[in-house]
């Protein structure tokens, strides 16, 4: 990976970045989006349930 004179990154698809570690952290699992879950999230967004159903792919 290199630097253009604009401090663009080459190859373009290069990432790079800042990483934090807490060695206290942990990841969890959130499980599975229930219906009762959608139905509560269209009805604060004043969406149909079935549009919401399609936007969270549930």
């Amino acid at each position: 990976m290199t630097l253009t004179e604009s401090l663009a990154m080459q190859p373009a698809s290069s990432v790079s970045g800042f990483y934090y570690a807490n060695p206290e952290a942990h990841y969890f699992g959130l499980g599975k989006i229930l219906n009762d879950q959608v139905e509560d999230l269209a009805q604060r967004k004043e969406m149909e349930v079935a549009e919401m159903t399609k936007w969270l792919r549930v």
